[in-house]
């Protein structure tokens, strides 16, 4: 089954608010391994079964106007001995996409609700 245009998967709605969650706390970018750690943390989501899953989010999230990607400064990955962090930044978009998304879910019948009364005469 093809997903609508503009229609977010469960992972992707979840990293948005996670990175709106960190954008209240101050910070402005994440890297993909914290996000993953705190995914993980959250409990939303039970089994990233591979980063690569994550990684292929957040570009969808980037494809999609929603986020932005920047490497960080060669400097710091070098004063701190390892190698350089991919960037993420939410836009103006990310808000209003999540609210869509879990209005969406909301909206949608739950799977008992479609199931016939069978005690009803």
């Amino acid at each position: 089954m093809r997903r609508k245009p503009g229609q977010l998967l469960p992972l992707e709605v979840e990293i948005l608010e996670v990175g709106l969650a960190l954008q209240r706390q101050g910070l402005t970018h994440f890297h993909g391994y914290s996000l993953a750690k705190l995914l993980r943390e959250r409990g939303g989501r039970r089994s990233l079964t591979a980063h690569g899953t994550l990684y292929r989010a957040l570009h969808r999230l980037v494809s999609a106007g929603l986020m932005e990607a920047s490497w960080e400064d060669h400097g710091i990955a070098e004063r701190e001995n390892r190698p350089r962090r991919r960037l993420y930044r939410l836009l103006g978009a990310a808000e209003p996409a999540v609210a869509r998304a879990r209005a969406a879910e909301r909206a949608r019948p739950k799977l008992g609700s479609l199931q016939p009364d069978l005690e009803s005469p």
